[in-house]
C-alpha cells in the first residue's frame, strides 16, 4: 500500500480526480498478485500497473476514463484468451478481475481518500490492519479494521460488518490480501502493515547501494556504524535513520521480528559477534553477513566457542545473496536484496521460467 500513497502524493499536486485500479482476483499464476495497482488521472497519466503492461492494462486505462466520468466504482472481469494469458504469465486462458474506483484528490471529504489516508496514518505509527471494499457496490462502501481493535466505516449492515471484520483479522494473520465471500457478498480484503525494516550494520559502499535499492522496494532502512566519517548524510541521502554508535547496543532499539532483515556488512569481528549473538535470540526473518565462506566459518566457530548451539547458526546466511555473479557494489546489493525478498515470500529464488514450466507440467 505504500506505493499507492506515493502515487497519490505525486498526482495530487496536479490532478483533481484519479481512478485507482486494483487487481482483486486472478486464476492461475501471474507476475502480479492481488493488490497490484495502477492509477490513471484525468489527463491520462498512468502510474503503476495491474499486470505487466500490454492489452490488459490498456483496457483498464480505457475503462478508468469512464469511471472518472461517472465517479462511481466498477468491477471489471476480463476473460483472457491463450495469447493474452501468456502475456501476463498465465499458462492458459483464464479470468482476472480489476476493481476501479474514483478518488477526488481535490476534495478533502472524499470517503475513499479518507480511508486510505487513515490506513497510511496507522501504518506510519507501526500499526497493521485491513481495508475491506465491497466489489459489487456502486457506492464504494468500505470497512477499515485495525490491529488496535478499532473498526471504522460500514459495509451497509451490522451482519456484514461483523462477518468481514472477522475475515479481515484472519487475513491480517495470514498477511495476504485477497477477495473473500460472505453471505453471497464479495469483498476485497487488503492487508496493510508498516514497511518492512532493513537493518544494516556497517556504512560501507555496499550499504550505500543497498539503501538506494531498498528504498525503491519500499523498505524502511536503518544504517548503524561506529565510524562517523562513514555514517554521514552525504553518503546516505535516502536512508530513513542513520545511527552512530556501538551496533550491538543500538539494534536493541528496533523490532527484530519476522518482518525485519538484518544485514552485516561492516566486516569487523568486534561488531559482528555481539550483534549476531543478540540477533539469534530474536525471531528475525533474515540474518545475513557479507564475507567469504572462510570468514563466515571463522565467525560461526567463534559463536560456538561463546556458547551458541551449532544448529542455531543455520539461520545466518554467509556468504550472503543469490548467485548472480555479483562483483560491483550495486550488483552485490542486488544479490542481497533479491535473497531477502525471496526469504520474505518463502520463494526459492530460482528462475521463474523453470518454476512455471514445472507447474504447467503438473497441471497446476
Amino acid at each position: 500500500m505504500s506505493e499507492l500513497f506515493e502515487h497519490i502524493d505525486q498526482l495530487r499536486r496536479s490532478s483533481g480526480r484519479v481512478a485507482v485500479a486494483t487487481l482483486v482476483n486472478t486464476r492461475g499464476t501471474t507476475p502480479r498478485k492481488e493488490g497490484a495497482r495502477m492509477l490513471v488521472d484525468e489527463q491520462g497519466r498512468v502510474l503503476g500497473s495491474v499486470t505487466i503492461g500490454g492489452c490488459v492494462d490498456a483496457q483498464v486505462i480505457e475503462e478508468s476514463g469512464d469511471v472518472l466520468g461517472a465517479m462511481k466504482p466498477r468491477l471489471l472481469e476480463m476473460n483472457l484468451g491463450d495469447e493474452e494469458a501468456w502475456e501476463i504469465g498465465l499458462t492458459c486462458g483464464g479470468t482476472i478481475e480489476v476493481f476501479v474506483e474514483p478518488i477526488a484528490l481535490d476534495r478533502p471529504g472524499d470517503p475513499t481518500l479518507a480511508c486510505y489516508e487513515r490506513a497510511r496514518e496507522h501504518a506510519s505509527r507501526g500499526g497493521r490492519g485491513a481495508l475491506v471494499s465491497l466489489l459489487e457496490d456502486p457506492g464504494g462502501k468500505k470497512l477499515l479494521v485495525l490491529d488496535s481493535g478499532r473498526v471504522e466505516g460500514t459495509l451497509g449492515s451490522a451482519a456484514l460488518d461483523q462477518r468481514f471484520t472477522a475475515e479481515a483479522r484472519a487475513a491480517m494473520d495470514r498477511g495476504r490480501s485477497q477477495t473473500l465471500a460472505a453471505d453471497d457478498v464479495r469483498a476485497f480484503v487488503e492487508v496493510f502493515a508498516p514497511p518492512a525494516l532493513l537493518l544494516i550494520v556497517g556504512a560501507g559502499h555496499v550499504a550505500m547501494e543497498m539503501v538506494k535499492l531498498a528504498k525503491l522496494l519500499g523498505y524502511r532502512t536503518v544504517v548503524i556504524d561506529g565510524r562517523p566519517r562513514f555514517a554521514t548524510p552525504e553518503r546516505f541521502p535516502d536512508v530513513d535513520e542513520l545511527k552512530i554508535g556501538i551496533p550491538s547496543e543500538l539494534i536493541v532499539n528496533y523490532p527484530l521480528d519476522p518482518s525485519t532483515a538484518l544485514v552485516l556488512v561492516a566486516h569487523d569481528y568486534k561488531y559482528d559477534i555481539p550483534v549476531l549473538e543478540h540477533a539469534l535470540e530474536q525471531p528475525l526473518g533474515y540474518i545475513g553477513m557479507l564475507g567469504s565462506s572462510r570468514r563466515g566459518k571463522a565467525i560461526l566457530d567463534l559463536l560456538v566457542e561463546d556458547g551458541v548451539a551449532p544448529e542455531r547458526l543455520e539461520r545466518i546466511r554467509v556468504p550472503i545473496g543469490l548467485d548472480i555473479g555479483a562483483q560491483t557494489a550495486p550488483e552485490i546489493a542486488l544479490a542481497i536484496l533479491a535473497e531477502i525478498q525471496a526469504a520474505r515470500t518463502g520463494r526459492s529464488g530460482r528462475p521463474l521460467r523453470d518454476v512455471l514450466r514445472e507447474r504447467a507440467a503438473r497441471g497446476a
